[in-house]
């Protein structure tokens, strides 16, 4: 017997009459008519719409390419402008970038501006107001250097509070700085804990920690 399938295949496919053809063509063109009428309708009910929306993405296109532009541009001229105030010198010109631009470049600018003329309000300012916190630690290790001495050992370890973690680059400079304060002030048990978190801290840079030993 036959399958169903078979069957089937043997099924011819019906053509369709000269009058089912022109039907057809008259069905298309009648569909076609009415989606052109609904699409004008629709187009000049919403036509203001329309055309709001499509410069309203070219206003967007346009600003996001002179926005990329400018960012760029900003960001050479900047380089620019480092570059040519550290090859000259140039205290001022590093003074007006660090406070015209922001972030690390801002702190950096501060920073090197120190370098050059030791204005020391200038590392307090850096240790105050900085955008990064490894450019605020890093002036205020400078400032103990400046003005430690003036302080009691307990105030250097409050000032320095804010370095006691191993997320900043300065944790275990700032450790063995403190250490040598409490020495200097004659409190040896004091210094020797913070002595010994660096000896016995694997992760401790060699050259402090050796320093560490040869003041235990």
């Amino acid at each position: 017997m036959a399958s169903i399938l078979e069957r089937n295949k043997n099924v011819k496919t019906k053509k369709k009459t000269r009058e089912e053809y022109a039907e057809d063509a008259l069905y298309r063109e009648v569909w076609e008519e009415v989606n052109n009428e609904k699409t004008h309708a629709f187009i000049k009910k919403y036509y203001k719409y329309l055309i709001a929306g499509a410069l309203l993405i070219l206003i967007i296109a346009t600003s996001i390419q002179i926005g990329v532009r400018t960012y760029r541009s900003n960001k050479i001229a900047i380089a620019t402008n480092y570059e040519t105030a550290i090859d000259n010198f140039d205290v001022k010109a590093l003074a007006s970038l660090a406070e015209n631009t922001s972030g690390a470049t801002s702190d950096l600018a501060l920073f090197q501006s120190y370098l050059l003329d030791n204005d020391i309000e200038k590392l307090e300012e850096l240790a105050e107001k900085g955008h990064t916190k490894d450019f605020r630690d890093l002036a205020k290790l400078h400032i103990i250097s400046l003005k430690g001495d003036d302080m009691t050992a307990e105030q250097v370890e409050k000032y320095l509070s804010s370095l006691n973690t191993k997320s900043s680059p300065f944790y275990y400079t700032s450790r063995l700085l403190i250490a040598q304060k409490y020495l200097s002030s004659g409190q040896k048990d004091v210094a020797d804990k913070f002595l010994d978190e660096i000896i016995n801290d694997e992760n401790a840079p060699d050259i402090i920690s050796a320093n560490a030993q040869a003041l235990r």
